[in-house]
């Protein structure tokens, strides 16, 4: 089970951080994603990391402004999202890798994740 939270209403410019636990024996050793989904979009990767927290992925537009961590021994993955821009307003979903140990990152799929959190919404206003 995945739980998101942190999410709000911020103006642009400004920061939040996103915090997913989860419970499980398993979540050291999956990557996890963060992704969101706009009104009338479908939903994007924004970032990924390894299980080990050494290997990231980052989606182009935030590249730069938003930072994924993890820490294996609370069970949880973090977003810290600065410079916010209107775009990013969505709701953000983290899930879990449906493999162990996975390495390449960039080339992950939503069919590539196996649990999803209920989603947290962020809105930034112009």
């Amino acid at each position: 089970q995945l739980v998101e939270s942190g999410g709000g209403l911020v103006q642009a410019g400004g920061s939040l951080r996103l915090s997913c636990a989860a419970s499980g024996r398993t979540f050291s050793v999956v990557a996890m994603g963060w992704f969101r989904q706009a009104p009338g979009k479908e939903r994007e990767l924004v970032s990924v990391i390894s299980s080990s927290g050494g290997n990231t992925y980052y989606e182009d537009s935030v590249k730069g402004r938003f930072t994924i961590s993890r820490d294996n021994a609370k069970n949880t993955v973090y977003l810290q999202m600065n410079s916010l821009r209107p775009e990013d307003t969505a709701v953000y979903y983290c899930a879990s890798d449906n493999m162990a140990y996975r390495y390449t990152l960039s080339t992950m799929r939503q069919a590539d994740f196996r649990s999803w959190g209920q989603g947290t919404q962020v809105t930034v206003s112009s």
